[in-house]
């Protein structure tokens, strides 16, 4: 069983994905998958915005900067390798429209997207 402070965050990190989808349905893109799992890892959220496939990877913290501040080397490249999983069984393959999205959820629930926060694959 989960400790009560890994209960905490898991519930706080769905809470904020969930604000995150929303974020985006609201933009007029459609949730494709939550929580994702590829052979390199876990992607929080996988959108969809016409043919283009967007990787979300979502962060809180109490401020935007903070949460910023928690996506890592390893995480970008483990984000990068589950994306070319998930593209593989897309019908374009490698060559379908994607990018990498930044979502960040402050103590206020407030979320601020940074678009393409990876570059193109």
């Amino acid at each position: 069983m989960k400790s009560s402070m890994g209960q905490k965050a898991y519930h706080s990190g769905v809470a904020a994905e969930n604000t995150v989808a929303r974020n985006y349905e609201e933009r007029g893109c459609t949730i494709a998958h939550t929580r994702w799992r590829g052979r390199g890892g876990e992607i929080d959220l996988i959108v969809r915005d016409g043919a283009t496939v967007i990787f979300v990877e979502v962060k809180t913290s109490k401020s935007f900067a903070q949460a910023a501040e928690r996506v890592s080397a390893r995480q970008i490249q483990r984000i990068r390798n589950s994306a070319a999983d998930f593209l593989g069984s897309e019908p374009s393959g490698s060559l379908t429209d994607a990018r990498f999205d930044v979502a960040l959820v402050d103590h206020a629930g407030m979320v601020q997207v940074i678009e393409n926060a990876f570059g193109h694959i």
